[in-house]
């Protein structure tokens, strides 16, 4: 792949006003990716049992997308290293595009295998809108940087409320069509794809990715640029592998536990409208809080907050595990999930930034997407079964013991000589 046109070095005097630049296209962009996957992941499962006749293959949707965006995050985090973050995002999220019109050819020609190839598809924004938080990482201050990683997770707090919300008169939006109602979101997904490729495409200028490179020129050798390099600084760094491991273990516990909480609640004779509340709490602990989560990682450590992260998550599992038919203790626990999976990416992602070279830094972030994606795929496909066979507080307290290695790599790392 031929490499990028080098970017100049800006001035110091320009760089606070590239850096608010860059980050408010960033968050822009984020906001609208969130909606789209919002509106269209709201109907997924839905979606997929109309078109396969079954509610047994339903939940193949939504994994197909986790398994979209793992695949993605390789070939995407290979582009970045080459190209910059600007094509990288750009090509991303048009493949979310493509994918949710996948989906909706899939629903009106009525094939659930294309369905899923499309569901897949539909994944591309979802690493697009992971990979945000690192392009925000690129220009910032050492000092600064928990803060600006989770200054655009939390953008996507505003599309995931929304997202839901628009999902019905999206659906009714087509039925004159010829598509089917939970199609609808799909297709305004692809609208609202598209939207977010061209704003990247047009706004973010310079790239910032190419620009941090041309600040370091020292540090800065094609040579460390490959996914191989990403993959050895990884493995020669014991901070960047303990960052890897902080934000898949935190994404697989908080994945697992979320999603078979539903099936929980309506055992407990939960209604629909409690079991959305209960997942609004989660997703405004998951990105509502993010500041926070950025502010605590600059001003107190990586490590300190990755140690606050496994201990939110560990007494969410507790509380989740332990609530039985109380509906309040449930919702507490899945609220307490959200804060602790905001830490441990925020405070994983900014050390893992930090703790490799700059060359091999979108390979080693690509190698994090993936890891963190393809863990959670298999932690969420495992928890059906775990919950069938041992029930939903056995789930719990698996997720628990999954924090120990994160824990005791913190701890170790903590306690190292400096």
């Amino acid at each position: 792949m031929p490499e990028a046109p080098k970017a100049a070095a800006p001035a110091a005097a320009d760089l606070p006003s590239i850096r608010r630049r860059i980050n408010a296209v960033l968050i822009a962009s984020q906001i609208l990716g969130g909606l789209g996957v919002a509106t269209g992941i709201a109907l997924a499962a839905v979606l997929a049992q109309e078109v396969s006749g079954t509610e047994a293959l339903s939940g193949l949707a939504p994994t197909a997308t986790v398994a979209g965006t793992a695949l993605l995050s390789v070939p995407l985090a290979a582009l970045m290293t080459s190209r910059g973050r600007r094509p990288g995002l750009v090509l991303a999220y048009l493949i979310g595009a493509l994918g949710a019109g996948v989906v909706v050819l899939a629903a009106v020609i009525d094939s659930f295998p294309l369905l899923l190839v499309g569901m897949a598809g539909f994944g591309g924004a979802s690493s697009a809108n992971l990979q945000a938080r690192f392009a925000a990482a690129d220009l910032a201050e050492p000092e600064r940087r928990g803060r600006a990683i989770s200054t655009v997770v939390w953008a996507t707090t505003i599309g995931a409320v929304l997202g839901p919300n628009i999902a019905s008169p999206a659906g009714r939006s087509v039925t004159g069509l010829g598509i089917p109602a939970a199609a609808g979101p799909f297709l305004w997904a692809a609208g609202v794809f598209l939207a977010s490729a061209v704003l990247v495409l047009v706004l973010l200028r310079p790239d910032p990715l190419l620009t941090a490179r041309a600040m370091s020129p020292a540090d800065s050798s094609p040579k460390g640029r490959s996914l191989k390099a990403g993959l050895l600084a990884v493995r020669e760094s014991p901070m960047a592998r303990l960052a890897l491991v902080t934000v898949a273990v935190s994404h697989t516990a908080m994945v697992s536990i979320m999603s078979m909480t539903p099936v929980a609640l309506s055992h407990h004779g939960a209604g629909i409208e409690l079991i959305g509340l209960v997942i609004s709490g989660h997703i405004a602990g998951m990105y509502a809080f993010s500041p926070v989560m950025g502010r605590l990682t600059d001003r107190f450590g990586r490590l300190a907050v990755i140690g606050l992260a496994a201990g939110l998550l560990c007494t969410a599992a507790l509380l989740a595990g332990t609530a039985g038919a109380s509906h309040g203790q449930t919702a507490a626990g899945l609220f307490v999930l959200g804060l602790g999976w905001s830490a441990g990416l925020v405070a994983g992602s900014t050390l893992l930034t930090e703790s490799v070279p700059q060359p091999t830094r979108a390979a080693a972030q690509g190698l994090s997407d993936l890891t963190m994606n393809a863990a959670a795929g298999i932690g969420g496909a495992a928890a059906g079964l775990v919950v069938a066979q041992a029930g939903y507080g056995w789930l719990n307290a698996i997720g628990a013991l999954l924090l120990l290695p994160m824990a005791g790599l913190a701890m170790r790392r903590a306690l190292a000589p400096k």
